[in-house]
């Protein structure tokens, strides 16, 4: 529905909005400013473990230790080991040589920053030149002062992770007409973290075979960096480490919302990759697929959402701070081809709620055992699981019934169009 059309059916709410939406960017200044306080005068808020582990952890292959290393300081019951693959190490090496403190803030600021970025990408994805105005300024203004305070950008902040950054760039990687740069950033990404190796699919699925093929070819470029640079260290990660959930962190705790973590604390041990593990990835890439199917062939940001929450699903271990995934599925919910349908709004309600409040931080205040568990924290404990998969099931069903053939901006000239087949 145009804006123009929501004037003239609810004209009090469409003033109301657009009087609130002027007032944006004070609201996302507030919020960030809120933010800061609560970061820097709370006890324990500036703690940064992550970063603690990107920074301190890269200086270790300084002594050829990389994978040896552990951060206890603030985490003695669980000292965490740089698990990332080891061209991240070169990555964040630079970071050892500047006070923590300052990189600490500024990571902060920069978090935020590349979420509204990610909201503003969204937002052009979706509506193509449209997005440039101011209204949708305000718009990525005000979804950005909301997205600081949900549970995965919270988190991110928390533990100064690297998840808004990634997404930022697998965005940037679909926004770009170019095979070369799209394949190429997705590969660094993965060679930092190997979550958003899943952006490959979207390249398929749009049938951008040269971006596809390239992003692997990038990836391996990253390995054989590490390869060069440090020798044995990354021979350690690619022979041992590789893979190794277990070292990653404890599967069944409520933190982690993937389809292994939600079936192993309802079977109250770890399912590892059995039979119920390969059947519900079955379940679940049967659903997104029927998804797929149903959205418009243009649809960028549908096609996005739906791979990064399928991918969420059956990476063994995918904590609350990796669902960033969440703020462009809801501005895909409340601003894309579906959103005058009472079900979407219904769906879109309800994942606000859930990440505003943060069901997996409370149920950790609760649980005293990692995996088992009373029944219904269990089930309390598949809240993001459910949650997309519930997803898959509406955007299959509405994209049937509520065929979309108009509301939706055309293709703008420079946006990418699929690849030819090479």
């Amino acid at each position: 529905m145009s804006q123009l059309s929501r004037a003239a059916r609810w004209p009090r709410a469409f003033a109301a909005e657009r009087g609130l939406l002027r007032w944006a960017p004070l609201l996302l200044a507030l919020s960030v400013l809120a933010r800061l306080l609560w970061t820097y005068l709370t006890s324990n808020g500036a703690n940064f473990v992550d970063l603690h582990v990107y920074v301190d952890g890269s200086a270790a292959l300084l002594r050829g230790d990389l994978y040896g290393f552990t951060y206890s300081e603030e985490t003695p019951e669980f000292p965490l080991p740089f698990t990332y693959p080891p061209f991240a190490a070169l990555v964040f090496l630079p970071l050892h040589y500047v006070p923590f403190g300052l990189v600490g803030f500024c990571w902060q600021l920069g978090t935020v920053l590349a979420l509204f970025w990610v909201i503003r990408i969204s937002l052009e994805l979706l509506l193509g030149d449209a997005a440039r105005d101011r209204h949708w300024q305000y718009v990525a203004a005000a979804w950005t002062a909301i997205g600081v305070w949900t549970e995965p950008v919270r988190t991110t902040l928390d533990y100064g992770q690297v998840n808004v950054f990634l997404v930022l760039g697998a965005m940037l990687a679909v926004r770009s007409t170019r095979w070369w740069v799209s394949g190429g950033i997705v590969g660094v990404l993965a060679g930092i973290k190997l979550t958003p190796a899943v952006t490959g699919l979207y390249f398929v699925a749009q049938r951008r075979w040269r971006a596809a093929v390239f992003s692997a070819v990038a990836f391996f470029g990253t390995v054989a960096v590490s390869y060069l640079v440090i020798g044995e260290q990354a021979r350690d990660y690619f022979s041992s480490k590789f893979g190794d959930a277990d070292r990653i962190g404890p599967v069944g705790s409520a933190w982690n919302q993937s389809l292994r973590g939600a079936l192993s604390r309802l079977a109250g041990h770890d399912v590892e990759s059995g039979a119920v593990w390969i059947a519900a990835v079955v379940v679940a890439a049967a659903l997104a697929f029927v998804a797929w199917r149903a959205l418009a062939r243009d649809d960028r940001l549908g096609t996005l959402v739906l791979v990064q929450l399928f991918g969420l699903l059956v990476s063994p271990i995918s904590w609350v701070h990796h669902w960033v995934w969440v703020l462009p599925m809801l501005v895909w919910l409340v601003h894309g081809p579906y959103r005058s349908l009472l079900g979407t709004r219904i769906v879109a309600a309800g994942w606000l709620v859930v990440t505003v409040i943060g069901v997996p931080w409370v149920l950790e205040q609760i649980e005293d055992e990692a995996i088992s568990r009373p029944g219904g924290l269990a089930w309390a404990g598949t809240v993001n699981v459910v949650g997309a998969l519930i997803v898959f099931v509406w955007v299959a069903y509405a994209g049937r019934r509520h065929r979309v053939t108009q509301g939706l901006p055309a293709r703008r000239s420079d946006e990418p169009a699929p690849d030819p087949a090479t």
